[in-house]
């Protein structure tokens, strides 16, 4: 058995960045960006005015003054001329100041008489303008690589930009295998149990960036997995769930070999998911998973996203581990990496009770993943403990 860290280098080696693709400003939220991206234009493109009121010469503002208003400017539509002694002009938020102009006084802060203002006591001193690029100026980046957030998307189209180059989302193949498993909606035999990994694990990897392709339920033999394998050609990433342990009927790694797999490892000192192996297929990268539930959706967390992260250019660890105060004791680990169900709440991690792993329910009412490293000693309420939040 080799190490988690050992396992991690293993695949990370075989998760090579995509190719960049350009994708419409409008279906790029949510995707890598891959390049940095300069705006295009100023932001405002003017000096514009924040409120509502009057646009005015500064040294013109004192309780009591009146000023003549000579004309308007909205949105859109600039005013023409400019503000001279004395002078006014009517002005909505988002107008360009005119020429002559510093100041805004907003309407609350006047009376209106006609076309004459006068400036009201207490008037405030601020000048109510944003200046021309205060937001970005033409030639600014939007650094890469990042995820796209809807404010990103939101900056990009002011920077107007139309088209992103974005890393193409890497596309993973998976595989549930075994006689014993059916389709949620079917009516399973009395020896049978619902496929439910797989939909799990596609719901991880499309939730953080990559393309998931559910394949058909292969079955426990040579020629039902080796149509799966068929179709799962030119998949960045194969994962294959179930029968890849050493009974009569795990036929995986002996079918993925015969196939061309060049193994890179295979059993992982760690619980839950001990049996999983991995090399590469081709041009793609192989994973096959244990079938227990939990175990599958573990090393879903642990091993595939890195994955799907390296493949986006993204930092594989981002986001993956932190520290939290244990909320009750522990006995000491055994020489296996222990990833146990746990709720995290205010910076305190606690364990579920039950730490079977084949109860999908407790890992549904997890929050994060208690580690515990191979070998840890007895630890206690209060003491720092690494958790992964899932």
């Amino acid at each position: 058995m080799i190490s988690v860290d050992e396992a991690l280098a293993h695949l990370l080696r075989m998760s090579e960045p995509r190719e960049i693709e350009m994708v419409p400003l409008r279906a790029a939220s949510a995707r890598v960006l891959a390049r940095p991206v300069s705006a295009a234009r100023d932001q405002p493109p003017f000096a514009a005015s924040a409120m509502d009121g009057y646009a005015v010469r500064a040294i013109d503002v004192a309780p009591g003054a009146q000023l003549t208003v000579i004309g308007e400017a909205a949105a859109g539509h600039r005013w023409q001329g400019s503000i001279a002694p004395g002078q006014a002009l009517r002005i909505f938020t988002g107008a360009p100041i005119p020429e002559g102009a510093d100041r805004v006084i907003i309407q609350e802060d006047v009376d209106r008489s006609s076309s004459v203002i006068t400036i009201r006591d207490g008037v405030d001193s601020a000048a109510h303008i944003r200046p021309a690029a205060a937001d970005f100026a033409a030639g600014d980046t939007m650094a890469s690589p990042r995820i796209l957030r809807p404010s990103d998307i939101a900056l990009l189209a002011s920077m107007n930009v139309a088209e992103l180059p974005v890393m193409r989302k890497p596309t993973v193949a998976i595989i549930a295998t075994g006689d014993e498993l059916v389709m949620p909606g079917e009516a399973p035999g009395p020896d049978q149990i619902i496929a439910s990994n797989t939909f799990g694990l596609a719901a991880l990897i499309e939730q953080n960036g990559g393309a998931a392709r559910m394949l058909p339920i292969a079955r426990d033999n040579d020629a039902s997995l080796q149509k799966a394998f068929d179709l799962a050609r030119g998949a960045d990433l194969i994962l294959t769930v179930g029968g890849a342990s050493v009974g009569d009927h795990d036929l995986v790694g002996a079918v993925a070999s015969e196939l061309g797999l060049e193994r890179a490892f295979y059993k992982i000192a760690m619980r839950p998911g001990k049996p999983l192996m991995a090399g590469r297929m081709g041009a793609s990268a192989m994973v096959g998973l244990p079938g227990n539930p939990v175990s599958a959706m573990v090393c879903g967390h642990v091993f595939i996203l890195p994955m799907v992260r390296a493949m986006l250019a993204l930092d594989p660890a981002q986001g993956t581990r932190q520290t939290a105060r244990l909320g009750t004791d522990l006995a000491e680990n055994g020489p296996r990496t222990h990833y146990m169900r746990a709720c995290l709440v205010d910076g305190i991690v606690t364990p579920a009770t039950s730490q079977d792993s084949a109860l999908l329910s407790v890992l549904a009412n997890a929050n994060a993943l208690l580690i515990r490293p191979a070998h840890a000693r007895q630890a206690e309420k209060g003491d720092i403990a690494h958790v992964m939040p899932i």
